[in-house]
């Protein structure tokens, strides 16, 4: 067998020292290979793996569902803020803010902290995601100018939070909704006003303005998720296509309650969403009523989520048991991820998700505190 390959080798032309240096070097290559193809999802762990302790690390810090009691039980708004105090998240802002913003500026800060640590793959996401606290002030703005409010009162309605907050807030002494859009001229927001200016002009209601921001918001974050190459980009489009899904189903929802046209309607919602497409959100602004819209959404799933809520919307009449349902499953379904991609965004995703709903329950406790005897049993119901 040795001479045959011997022979082989010489009819070949090589040598024997040759043909040892091209067998290492295929062991080389061929080792090489296996190391990448080994390596590789720990390459893909890397990015993730500072993001996720230091998400960890603040998600220790969340209330856990004995605090979460002790501020239900509280007895006033003094004993809430005293009670806040005690966590160094909140505690930094409450003495020199209203309790309700202190809260917003938290929320704003743990956004602004994400877009900052989110691995490159994925940041540009998180970025969109941050700027809804700039749309927020701007729309803070225009409403104030529109309710003919002091250069003071408008400044308290801002939130020192966003990129943009300081040529927002300089815009708080301005006497117009004009005004208003002409200083944000240097803005990405700009075009997006102006286009929407003559409707509020005629209609003098500045819910197309506020829309406009919404929808441009909206489209920019479904842009910013590109297009799933791996595991973790495939859960952020799906985390971020269900909200722009949500913010839609809230839209067509409030519009059917208002008794909205089609026409109307149609403007403001986003034609490309995760689950809902065009087709879909069509039969649902052409649906009758609430009852019909939430049974055009069957084969989704959101249908599950609010046929629960339609018998409680049947008796109270309020659309929002609906977005109370819609926000419950969000913050589920992020919930879902950290379980599904542990050593990816998962983490991440979990942390927003419970930070909002945290945010949001502390609010929903203080409105009800600030009523005279407001049941305890009440505000849980409340709580997503």
């Amino acid at each position: 067998m040795a001479d045959e390959i011997s022979a082989v080798i010489n009819q070949l032309g090589f040598s024997p020292e040759t043909v040892i240096v091209l067998a290492i070097l295929a062991v080389v290559i061929v080792g090489a290979v296996v190391v990448i193809i080994a390596s590789r999802p720990v390459l893909d762990i890397y990015p993730y793996l500072n993001p996720i302790a230091r998400v960890r690390a603040r998600k220790g810090r969340l209330f856990n569902e004995k605090q979460l009691s002790e501020v239900i039980e509280s007895s006033n708004i003094e004993e809430i803020t005293n009670y806040l105090r005690g966590f160094p998240d909140y505690a930094n802002h409450l003495d020199d803010y209203s309790l309700e913003k202190a809260l917003d500026i938290q929320l704003a800060e743990t956004y602004d902290l994400i877009s900052k640590l989110a691995p490159k793959d994925i940041q540009d996401a998180f970025t969109v995601l941050a700027k809804k606290y700039d749309i927020n002030n701007i729309k803070s703005l225009i409403a104030a100018k529109e309710m003919g409010l002091t250069e003071d009162e408008t400044s308290n309605l801002l939130i020192p939070a966003g990129r943009l907050y300081s040529e927002i807030e300089h815009l708080a002494d301005v006497n117009t909704v004009t005004d208003v859009i002409a200083g944000l001229d240097n803005t990405e927001y700009s075009a997006v006003l102006e286009d929407a200016l003559p409707e509020y002009e005629e209609s003098k209601m500045v819910l197309p303005l506020g829309s406009a921001l919404d929808k441009y918001y909206l489209e920019n974050l479904l842009k910013s998720s590109g297009i799933p190459s791996d595991e973790n980009s495939q859960i952020l489009y799906s985390y971020i296509g269900e909200q722009v899904d949500v913010s839609n189903i809230k839209l067509i929802i409030r519009a059917k309650a208002d008794g909205l046209s089609y026409d109307k309607a149609s403007s403001y919602v986003i034609a490309d969403g995760y689950q809902l497409r065009e087709w879909k959100l069509k039969d649902m602004m052409e649906s009758e009523d609430v009852a019909g819209v939430i049974s055009s959404l069957e084969g989704t799933d959101y249908a599950p989520t609010l046929g629960d809520s339609l018998s409680k919307y049947n008796e109270t009449g309020s659309i929002s048991v609906f977005e109370k349902a819609l926000d419950e499953y969000l913050i589920e379904k992020a919930k879902s991820f950290s379980t599904r991609k542990p050593l990816g965004i998962g983490p991440i995703l979990g942390y927003l998700s419970q930070k909002e709903r945290e945010i949001k329950n502390l609010k929903i406790i203080i409105r009800a505190k600030r009523e005279i005897n407001f049941p305890i049993s009440e505000i849980k119901e409340m709580l997503i």
